[in-house]
């Protein structure tokens, strides 16, 4: 609930950003700024499962090749009472995993041969309901929303440099040149600030969602730790910037300082520390299933 809240909190920052930028230059503006941006976000949504698909090298695996990962999928799927989502294999040596898909009905949980090789079997059914809580949360949803917000500052700071420099805004329109020059620079900033919040907010409710599902926070904490070391020795040199945030850590490797301010995940650590309090404090409703061998993940 916390994390839902934050996330309300800070798409309604994001939309008085919006309003701020458009009040600026007039209202016609601000609306065509905001139907262009959701109209290449609304683009972005219906196709971008596979966009990222295609773009990750995923393909889809059947039962006879990964069983236990199908397995775990229909067990985690049938516990959040959504359709099962399709199964997808990286061949690459990083250790990652991520879920793309704007609905449950369209869903799809990729893994690379990199985690694989990494998690035990608990580690990875960890992994697996962290995704599926994206998918339980409708985070794409939630993540297209935000950039289309995120877009339309963007376009609107542009539309002030360019009236500005041709000097085609009206009198009654235009503000003080300080007042533009601000919302220029710091308009699209604040903006891309409040929508990496959003992704990060999001990241945590997902390991909420994901420990509630499996019924073990600690195996996903124990997952994030060899992922976020992973990512430090083997980074993923193949994966794409732009789909960077779906990823369950950042493939990039560990980030920190001014840099991590515009991180799309959160400290792994600090993950890690809220999935332990977690189990700690509702040790009582969580059942930890029983720890398995880690073979048979994939055949072939």
């Amino acid at each position: 609930m916390k994390n839902q809240l934050k996330t309300i909190v800070l798409l309604g920052v994001l939309s008085a950003i919006l309003v701020a930028v458009g009040g600026s230059l007039g209202p016609q503006w601000l609306w065509g700024a905001t139907a262009l941006a959701f109209a290449m976000n609304l683009f972005a949504y219906f196709f971008s499962d596979r966009l990222v698909l295609r773009m990750s090298g995923a393909r889809e695996v059947t039962p006879a090749e990964a069983p236990a990962l199908h397995r775990m999928v229909d067990e985690l799927s049938a516990a959040a009472g959504i359709p099962k989502p399709r199964v997808c294999l990286i061949d690459q040596p990083y250790a990652n995993a991520f879920a793309t898909g704007r609905n449950p009905q369209r869903a799809a949980v990729a893994v690379t041969t990199g985690l694989l090789s990494i998690l035990d079997e608990r580690e990875l059914r960890g992994v697996l309901a962290h995704e599926l809580g994206h998918v339980v949360n409708r985070d794409i949803l939630v993540a297209t929303v935000a950039a289309g917000l995120a877009a339309a500052v963007g376009n609107l700071a542009h539309v002030v440099a360019f009236s500005g420099l041709l000097g085609q805004r009206d009198e009654e329109e235009q503000g003080s040149g300080a007042g533009g020059l601000l919302f220029l620079f710091l308009g699209p900033i604040a903006a891309t600030l409040v929508q990496l919040g959003i992704s990060r907010s999001r990241e945590y409710l997902a390991d909420e969602t994901g420990a509630r599902l499996s019924g073990d926070p600690l195996s996903l904490a124990s997952a994030l730790e060899k992922l976020e070391a992973a990512a430090g020795i083997v980074p993923a040199a193949q994966a794409e910037p732009a789909a960077a945030s779906l990823f369950i850590v950042n493939p990039f490797g560990r980030v920190g300082g001014l840099v991590g301010l515009f991180s799309t995940h959160p400290p792994a650590q600090e993950r890690i520390r809220r999935l332990r309090e977690m189990a700690l404090d509702r040790r009582a409703t969580f059942r930890s299933p029983p720890a398995a061998r880690a073979r048979g993940l994939v055949r072939g």
